[in-house]
């Protein structure tokens, strides 16, 4: 593609950009600028950078944005309407940004500029359902937030990543960036659970308190079934949904930490996840269709539980490198066995992470994380017998009973292939 055409299709770009940021604006009345002015904006931005570029000098930019600026605020001041209640701002920054774009579109940064552009207009386009949304979260969920901003910005770029310990298998970056991994799963359930609290059906409540914590959930649930304040067929269905989750969610974890067993755990979990979905949902039918908002779950990002989560998965790895050095896959399995009783991320990780470093074969991770799944799965109807009672237990347990037997089916599966 020669000079000019290259030129043509950058000034076009820009202009879409402007022309799609501009859309949005045109709808709004108060808006000071429209289609027509953000695609100029756009241009005038691209064309600002090539002259800054031909002359050398970047003032050319900088007089360029601080005009629009002017132009676009001044248009909204000299309007007693919008001065009255400081309406505009929004629009000022959008017409920068564009003008922005425009500007970086030249400098070769053309798909940036674009997915910019999109997601701006994305911004601008949801801004009721945002400010919804910051209104149903509470003062304790944007600390949540924030502590997972920490966790994940602040903490993880200063750890060393290099292995240190018996086996070489403590490498505390490796470790907290699954932390980081789990906490950002948790708070992403937790968050998507806090925001539709008021309008959640049992399909809602189950799917995400299961992201959130499965076991969690099931002691939840069972709690409100004993004292009444939940139906028991209500209270059942969440929980045999959040078990569903639960499968999900340990498919999800495979495919971001070892994508290369995505196929080994599709294979086991799969199965399992679409057997059990039925049941839950037959026993959706029967229940009401509606559960009580109840807001028991606890923040996901805390610092402490994230410091239990690292010292766990990691006397986890050493444990499961010393089991597999001395005893073979029959110490790593008992090791799951147990460790799977209360949870199930961490004996998934260090699987995983034994499986990268060769400490295991394919199988014998996925065999582990599976055993770790059917404990777990056997612990929660124990936690339900308990807790709500010995009919309520029987028929979770039932529940539970066909993603038990297709794990086994699927390890059946997996070891043929191997």
């Amino acid at each position: 593609m020669n000079d000019a055409a290259t030129l043509a299709l950058t000034f076009a770009t820009s202009a879409a950009i402007g022309l799609l940021v501009g859309l949005e604006r045109e709808r709004n009345p108060r808006a000071k600028a429209g289609l027509r002015t953000f695609a100029l904006i756009a241009v005038l931005g691209s064309a600002s950078a090539l002259v800054a570029q031909a002359t050398a000098s970047g003032w050319i930019l900088a007089a360029a944005l601080l005009a629009i600026g002017i132009s676009i605020a001044g248009a909204h001041l000299l309007d007693p309407e919008t001065r009255a209640d400081d309406y505009g701002t929004t629009t000022v920054a959008a017409a920068l940004l564009v003008f922005v774009l425009g500007a970086i579109n030249v400098f070769g940064y053309r798909l940036l500029a674009v997915a910019v552009g999109i997601g701006m207009t994305a911004l601008l386009h949801f801004k009721v359902e945002l400010e919804v949304a910051a209104q149903r979260l509470t003062p304790t969920d944007i600390r949540s937030i924030l502590q997972f901003g920490a966790v994940s910005a602040v903490i993880l770029p200063l750890l060393p990543n290099q292995p240190y310990g018996p086996y070489g298998v403590l490498n505390p970056f490796h470790i907290w960036l699954m932390v980081v991994l789990i906490s950002g799963v948790s708070l992403a359930g937790y968050v998507a659970w806090r925001l539709t609290l008021e309008r959640k059906g049992l399909l809602l409540t189950g799917l995400l308190g299961g992201v959130v914590s499965s076991t969690a959930t099931t002691l939840v649930y069972a709690r409100h079934a004993r004292a009444a304040t939940q139906p028991v067929a209500s209270a059942q269905t969440v929980i045999l949904l959040a078990n569903v989750a639960m499968l999900a969610r340990v498919l999800v974890i495979i495919a971001i930490v070892a994508p290369g067993a995505l196929w080994a755990g599709a294979i086991t979990l799969l199965p399992a996840a679409l057997l059990a979905l039925p049941v839950a949902l037959r026993r959706l039918s029967r229940g009401a269709q509606e559960s009580r908002a109840t807001d028991e779950h606890r923040n996901p990002t805390n610092l402490v539980t994230g410091i239990a989560f690292a010292a766990f998965y990691a006397s986890i790895l050493v444990v499961s490198a010393w089991l597999s050095e001395e005893m073979g896959a029959r110490g790593v399995y008992a090791l799951a066995a147990i460790s799977g009783l209360t949870d199930v991320d961490a004996i998934t990780l260090s699987s995983l992470r034994l499986l990268a470093t060769g400490a295991i074969e394919l199988p014998v991770a996925v065999t582990t994380i599976c055993v770790a799944i059917v404990s777990n799965l056997v612990f929660k109807s124990i936690i339900v017998f308990v807790v709500g009672g010995r009919s309520m237990g029987r028929a979770t347990a039932l529940g539970f009973l066909p993603s038990a037997l297709a794990l086994g089916g699927g390890l059946f599966g997996l070891h043929a292939l191997a």
